[in-house]
């Protein structure tokens, strides 16, 4: 799917323009096929050595934008 390749890895920021993490993986619901959550890995430097293991979740619905990064509102 498009909407993966797109969104996995891009940078997830807050509405004050905090750095959350990035994208590792989207939840589907099979039955509508419609995305239902964002799969992030917490930010800093630990992800970036690939050290972190802490993962969040992200409703869908909180998405304001997709563009470079992902902004989200809280």
């Amino acid at each position: 799917m498009r909407i993966v390749e797109e969104v996995i890895g891009k940078e997830v920021l807050d509405s004050s323009a905090m750095v959350i993490g990035r994208v590792k993986d989207i939840e589907f619901n099979i039955e509508t096929n419609k995305i239902v959550a964002l799969i992030v890995g917490k930010g800093g430097i630990a992800e970036s050595l690939g050290l972190s293991g802490g993962e969040i979740s992200i409703s869908y619905d909180v998405i304001k934008e997709i563009g470079d990064k992902i902004i989200i509102v809280q």
